[in-house]
């Protein structure tokens, strides 16, 4: 039925906008996800959802155990329509259930801090469906996420400072990893059926009153 749908909804959408999905589409992947963990400040939220619609990453999940993530809007400039959020806000403890959702989907949770046993994001294994794990700005990933990670990477740095801004650190991270993705063997996109799916949100989120016109849809089918 979303086949049929789609070719429906499809009459509402301009050609430019068709053709730009397909374009997207192509580079779009789930082999690599965003975990954010407790995220507050709203430009920062903002710009890695830009990064993750930039590199091509289709999934962002926000884990809200202190903070709520509120992206600004000036920042994120509509990217946010075109990712797919999921929030993890109604357990005691979202770290922990959105690492075991997670895995449950096999990925391995690979957090991005500095460690004993890290590695850089030019070794990191990319065979493998990858969480990366972006901790809150001040105190880095939580001890559950520490505890339950599969790897660690870092991005090498030669400088005084300690570490990189939130933001900068996934868009760093985001374009070493699909750059390698792209230039390996590793089957990273889109099935046919999860295509279908995107688009199908894309254009819901792209044609004015559309749970209208889909209402009419099914009443036709009836």
């Amino acid at each position: 039925m979303s086949k049929e749908l789609i070719e429906y909804l499809s009459g509402f959408v301009t050609e430019n906008r068709k053709k730009r999905f397909d374009q997207v589409l192509c580079h779009r992947t789930r082999h690599l996800t965003v975990v954010l963990e407790d995220i507050y400040q709203p430009h920062n939220a903002a710009a890695v959802l830009r990064s993750c619609d930039c590199f091509g990453i289709q999934d962002v999940h926000v884990i809200e155990n202190e903070n709520r993530f509120e992206a600004n809007p000036d920042v994120e400039l509509g990217s946010a329509k075109w990712i797919t959020l999921q929030r993890h806000n109604e357990k005691e403890n979202n770290t922990a259930d959105c690492i075991a959702s997670l895995k449950k989907k096999g990925y391995r949770i690979v957090v991005t801090s500095p460690h004993k046993n890290d590695c850089s994001v030019e070794e990191l294994d990319i065979a493998p469906k990858t969480a990366l794990f972006f901790g809150t700005e001040m105190r880095g990933a939580t001890p559950v996420a520490f505890e339950q990670a599969d790897a660690f990477v870092k991005i090498p740095m030669v400088g005084f400072t300690e570490s990189l801004n939130i933001s900068v650190s996934a868009a760093v991270t985001l374009y070493t990893l699909t750059t390698r993705l792209k230039a390996s063997a590793v089957n990273w996109q889109l099935s046919e059926k999860e295509e279908m799916e995107i688009r199908l949100q894309w254009m819901r989120n792209t044609i004015p009153k559309a749970e209208l016109l889909e209402k009419e849809f099914f009443l036709k089918q009836k």
